[in-house]
């Protein structure tokens, strides 16, 4: 088998052998061989990678079989593996085999570990299929795949009502998305005659300016096609609208939202119209589209995490305001700077998600940061992994030296919104300084509640009943210790996390530190570098926009720096040197805080529009279809006539001889009536 080959089938193959093979094998058995073939598959990922950076390898196709072959419709499972692919690679099978051995500690107490190392490499190897798509249905095979796998690892604990809920939700929102992803791959079958990605974009400049038919109306042809191919991307990566299943998925384990948020589902989309971005170049008003629906979510994602208690939702929301600015760099013609911060939102991401879940590990499953508070002290390695993480998002630097990773990347679409022709960019510029604030303080905030000030761990149910479960019948231990009942502990003492959580945050630290830094220029300035890193993939480079990114005032390189600092400050007053006024101004601004804390109302807006509407018809088509009219006309209407019948029956079996004689003397009378009748 080939390298290719190995990195996209091993975790198949594991989470085969794990899955089924559970029973036979063990519980430990079951965890080496998923993560075993996950570090194969980032091993082998890595230095097709570096090829590609160096120039040192070309883009080629590895067959697999032949798939489908009916009328026009041809296409093959091919491998495609080009720079935008070996992107992709190193992004997924780094950080899912660090969340695979993080899951080692983390998961240790599961009764069901193999199932659900299985399903996270089964994730894997979906979205390696998506990645390594050289057809559109392939592609679509692996988003289809992520989605089952995300379904499965969200609900994952299936004994909570809640998480039965959210998986649900998760599944049912991407569907949405994948309905108008499905749509606009037959368009594109129908316009072109192929669904190969190659021909489609060899071809697709030759139909701009082309119109179809749609809904009674003449609409351009290009623009119909990409707007239905960016829905199916709005769901997969929780865009303005089709976002509201994200931050339910934080119902399942820890390391599931790392694996989802930092590397693979949620970054399908982007990566879907970056590899398409010659398609959405023959329509300006789909990039239109891309552009606004991404600086909102930017904005919207951010105004929510301000205000959010869970650490997990505020990562989450993190996570959704962040794929905004990859879309909205997308639509203004900025493809490798969106690829870029996707690059390394990925170890920041990951890093934030699994240091926040060795914070609950620590805190005993708790997760309102409001009954956090100095944990510092206790877990310094993971509060150190932690800043940094923090430090990579809010994107802290110094201009024309360097910085933490968001800093190359954030900054770099920041000054492509600002330095672009596009009739929305000045809209994503200022939007995208405005959400830099908001980022740097909502990151803040949760460092500053979780790790700095006093302990308010007494008031925390989870840690109340870690302490009764562990002193239970000792009453006397609750107040040695070092005071902890004096500090308001109530006697419970955060650990730091295992070796196995531990060294996944230290390889994701250093990711967070220097992955801006040492790619900035072969993923930015590739071009103007000498350089044929982006030219060896589909990815559409824009050599004017790159020029110009160059050249703009020193004071939109500032602007981000300025928000950043702008956040920091904000949070440090609120709940450092004033602790308290955070609720003061929520008092005072409380529509708008309720507003925000409830994520803008979509949920109950959907429910208004959407859910009561959908169960109203059910139960319509239930009570009045099904059990009024097919039920009772059919299988209980026959029910009921047998009955009937057979009671009539019943009452002509007297049992008595001359009754019996009659019945037949009728028949026989009726008989012969019937043929003197007929012989007239």
């Amino acid at each position: 088998m080939s390298a290719i080959e190995i990195i996209v089938f091993a975790p198949l193959l594991a989470a085969i052998v794990a899955g089924l093979g559970q029973n036979f094998i063990g519980k430990t058995a079951a965890k080496v061989i998923t993560t075993g073939g996950l570090f194969l598959a980032c091993a082998l990922s890595w230095p097709i990678f570096v090829a590609f950076l160096t120039g040192n390898e070309k883009v080629y196709v590895e067959p697999v079989m032949q798939w489908v072959q009916s009328g026009a419709l041809k296409f093959d499972w091919a491998l495609r593996v080009d720079a935008l692919t070996a992107v992709m690679l190193v992004v997924i099978t780094t950080v899912s085999a660090l969340v695979h051995l993080y899951s080692w500690g983390y998961m240790d107490e599961d009764p069901d570990q193999p199932r659900f190392f299985a399903y996270l490499s089964l994730f894997t190897f979906a979205m390696l299929m998506l990645v390594t798509a050289n057809n559109l249905v392939q592609m679509f095979f692996g988003w289809e795949g992520v989605g089952l796998a995300s379904y499965l690892l969200i609900g994952f604990w299936y004994k909570k009502p809640s998480a039965n809920a959210a998986a649900i939700k998760a599944f049912v929102v991407n569907r949405v998305g994948d309905l108008g992803f499905m749509l606009g791959i037959f368009g594109v079958f129908w316009l072109f005659g192929t669904v190969s990605i190659p021909d489609i974009l060899a071809a697709a400049p030759g139909k701009a300016g082309s119109s179809i038919g749609f809904l009674g109306m003449r609409v351009d042809t290009m623009s119909l096609l990409c707007i239905l191919l960016f829905i199916g991307a709005m769901g997969k990566s929780a865009q303005l609208g089709l976002h509201t299943w994200l931050p339910d998925a934080m119902e399942g384990p820890t390391p599931v939202s790392a694996l989802i948020h930092a590397a693979t589902m949620v970054t399908a989309g982007v990566f879907m119209v970056c590899r398409l971005s010659p398609l959405f170049e023959t329509s300006q008003f789909a990039l239109n589209v891309v552009t606004i629906v991404g600086a909102s979510t930017a904005l919207f994602a951010a105004t929510v995490g301000l205000v959010q208690n869970d650490i997990k939702r505020v990562i989450a929301y993190s996570t959704c305001s962040q794929l905004g600015y990859m879309f909205f760099a997308a639509g203004v013609g900025a493809y490798s700077a969106a690829m870029f911060h996707l690059f390394t939102h990925a170890f920041f991401k990951a890093l934030l998600f699994l240091g926040a879940g060795s914070v609950i590990h620590a805190m005993h499953h708790e997760q309102d940061m409001r009954f956090y508070g100095g944990l510092r002290k206790h877990i310094p390695l993971t509060f150190w992994a932690m800043t940094a993480g923090t430090l990579a998002i809010t994107g802290v630097g110094i201009v024309g030296i360097g910085g933490f990773a968001g800093f190359h990347s954030k900054d770099a679409i920041i000054e492509a919104a600002y330095a672009s022709t596009s009739p929305w960019s000045g809209y994503a510029f200022f939007i995208g300084v405005l959400a830099a604030l908001m980022t740097s303080f909502y990151s803040w905030r949760l460092v500053f509640l979780t790790f700095f000030g006093k302990p308010r761990w007494a008031q925390s149910e989870h840690i109340q009943h870690a302490v009764h479960d562990e002193h239970h019948g000792h009453d006397d231990h609750a107040h040695d210790d070092h005071g902890a009942q004096d500090d308001g502990t109530a006697g419970y003492h955060p650990h730091e996390s295992p070796w196995s959580m531990l060294v996944p945050l230290g390889v994701l630290t250093l990711g967070a530190i220097a992955a801006g830094y040492v790619f900035k220029h072969d993923f930015i300035y590739a071009a103007e570098g000498g350089t044929a890193f982006w030219a060896a993939s589909t990815l559409y480079f824009n050599e004017h926009l790159i020029h110009a990114m160059h050249h703009v005032p020193m004071w939109v390189k500032l602007a981000s720096t300025v928000a950043m600092l702008t956040g920091l400050f904000t949070a440090w007053m609120m709940y450092i040197r004033k602790p308290g006024s955070a609720q003061l101004l929520a008092g005072h601004f409380e529509p708008l805080y309720k507003f925000f804390y409830n994520k803008w109302y979509f949920d109950e807006l959907y429910n208004i529009l959407f859910v009561k509407p959908a169960f109203w018809f059910g139960r319509l088509f239930w009570k009045g279809g099904d059990i009024g009219i097919i039920d009772r006309f059919g299988p209980n209407g026959s029910a009921a006539a047998v009955g009937l019948g057979s009671r009539i029956a019943v009452r002509m079996q007297s049992g008595y001889l001359y009754t019996y004689a009659l019945v037949m003397l009728l028949g026989l009378v009726a008989a012969i009536s019937w043929f003197m009748v007929q012989a007239r």
